[in-house]
């Protein structure tokens, strides 16, 4: 056996090429039927239940776990597993997606007659327009292909391809028909990256209460240090006796003023404050708030509640320990 990088690219190039025909194909042959599926699936009162054997199954697992994350109730159902029991998750308020390329897998053929006398609707996605998967199913979506990239034509490969571009163009369908939105994707999705940003609130990781850096207008300059080195937070706020906000003094305003050789010790809070510092709801996403530090290059934002009083304060290391950033 010897390997020839050259035909490899080549036989790259091709399996791309026929992949990217079959999809083109399937586009022109969509129509009605594909609506009619999205509507079935749409106003299903139990799960989408996507069934498939082989190749058509690990595309169906695929198939289920993207509705299930855009909105749609689904789960993943073996048919070989359903002769022997599985049979019993699918109810008569469900509806059925089921997969095979040639419409005729003996283990999913075997358990269409008992879905049928269940009364469970049947959408079938199949290159079989003749088979008998097609023939019990109530809506028929083709996904065939005129040839596979498999050089023997005989491995799935274009037909997998189809099967799984045809799911995701139902899963896309229905949620927009649901008016599914960001935030949605992110409950379902707690753990990841997109979650943490559309579901972490500034609340959630700024620091609060005795963490919070603050001192009053008259504040001696020393307190306000102080204040400063105990909370770390490389910044203080200036506050009034109903904790709203007066200014801010932070570690660039010290660098500043020791470069200026002013005379720090007989200074006051107020006198080295600046004035409308840049602050965040409580309630806002944390995400917004590094946004903010982000446009006015600053390393820390005081948080505000809805009466505009401080009742918190974070920095970008805290953003960063809760993969916000």
């Amino acid at each position: 056996m010897s390997f020839n990088p050259d035909q490899a690219l080549q036989l790259a190039r091709e399996t791309l090429d026929i992949e990217a025909q079959a999809l083109i194909g399937l586009k022109s042959r969509l129509d009605s039927r594909f609506s009619q599926a999205v509507e079935m699936m749409l106003n299903v009162k139990g799960r989408v239940v996507v069934t498939g054997m082989g190749k058509s199954g690990h595309i169906g697992s695929k198939i289920a776990a993207t509705l299930a994350s855009t909105g749609t109730p689904a789960m993943f159902v073996h048919p070989g597993e359903a002769s022997h029991g599985d049979l019993g998750m699918i109810k008569a308020v469900d509806v059925v997606l089921a997969i095979s390329n040639s419409g005729e897998s003996d283990e999913l053929v075997s358990i269409l007659p008992v879905l049928k006398r269940q009364g469970v609707p049947l959408i079938a996605m199949t290159g079989g327009m003749n088979s008998a998967l097609a023939k019990h199913a109530h809506v028929v979506l083709d996904s065939s292909v005129d040839k596979e990239a498999c050089p023997l034509n005989l491995a799935p490969t274009a037909s997998t391809t189809a099967q799984l571009a045809l799911g995701d163009a139902l899963a896309v369908a229905l949620l927009d028909a649901r008016g599914f939105k960001a935030e949605d994707f992110a409950r379902s999705h707690p753990g990841g990256s997109l979650g943490r940003r559309l579901l972490t609130h500034v609340e959630d990781v700024m620091r609060k209460g005795d963490q919070v850096p603050y001192v009053l207008p008259d504040a001696s300059f020393t307190d306000l240090m102080r204040e400063m080195s105990q909370k770390g937070l490389g910044a203080s706020a200036i506050v009034d006796e109903h904790h709203k906000i007066l200014g801010v003094f932070t570690d660039g305003d010290l660098r500043r003023l020791i470069e200026k050789g002013v005379d720090l010790r007989a200074l006051h809070a107020k006198e080295v404050m600046h004035v409308n510092p840049r602050t965040v709801q409580h309630d806002a996403l944390a995400v917004e708030a590094a946004e903010l530090m982000e446009q006015f290059q600053i390393t820390s934002v005081l948080v505000v509640n809805e009466s505009g009083a401080l009742c918190g304060a974070l920095n970008s290391n805290d953003l960063m320990r809760a993969k916000v950033i």
